[in-house]
């Protein structure tokens, strides 16, 4: 366009230009813009989200607390479920669901109802994102498999994982599991494991674990 010598040639140059790439130009500004809305229509749905996530769990512990001093105690148990369930079902990719189904664990455990606790605990294991909530997932099935008094699937279960971010509590639980199975020499290995990692409050109550060990070869 540097090259034309006149301003007319210059303004036919721009209206052949535009005949040729303005239809272009405008489809192109078209989507950028949408682009731009779609994604802050995107991030304004996440932040609602979000704070609809974060208002049914605290409503969730608030259940679970008012649980303990509950008149009608089932029916604040099916409101607890209720909103956990919710959590799961419209809320999975929140994080908030997961912390719902480790809350909801316990108070399963509180009742007795171990077999949901288990379910509540396999479904952390396979959505969250967090490694050490899985670990915290597994490590609390393999308790509630010791309690109900199958010590071999307890083991299995801690076998099949590893200490990762809780070793200490790891180590204790494969020992506590152990003993039950009358592994004794084992057991003590994992609660020497167990002491190396441990804070020295929690120290006290494992070395009396590991002192009532029957005697055995000491390898």
């Amino acid at each position: 366009m540097a090259e034309l010598r006149t301003e007319e040639e210059q303004i036919e140059a721009i209206k052949n230009w535009w005949k040729e790439n303005g239809r272009s130009l405008l489809l192109a500004i078209a989507v950028a813009v949408a682009a731009v809305l779609g994604w802050q229509g995107w991030q304004k749905r996440m932040e609602v989200q979000a704070t609809n996530a974060s208002i049914t769990y605290q409503e969730l512990v608030d259940a679970v607390l008012a649980l303990r001093s509950a008149p009608d105690v089932d029916a604040q148990r099916a409101t607890a479920e209720h909103l956990a369930g919710t959590l799961k079902g419209d809320y999975s990719d929140s994080g908030y669901a997961v912390l719902a189904s480790l809350l909801m664990a316990k108070v399963n455990v509180d009742n007795g109802a171990f077999d949901e606790a288990l379910d509540d605990l396999a479904w952390v294991q396979q959505n969250s994102e967090q490694e050490e909530l899985k670990q915290l997932a597994l490590q609390r099935s393999a308790r509630i498999r010791l309690a109900q008094g199958d010590a071999e699937a307890a083991r299995d279960l801690l076998k099949g994982g590893d200490a990762g971010y809780f070793t200490a509590a790891y180590e204790e639980l494969l020992g506590d599991v152990l003993v039950a199975l009358g592994e004794i020499d084992e057991a003590r290995k994992a609660y020497d494991n167990a002491l190396a990692a441990a804070t020295p409050q929690a120290q006290a109550v494992l070395q009396m674990k590991r002192d009532d060990l029957a005697q055995g070869d000491e390898s």
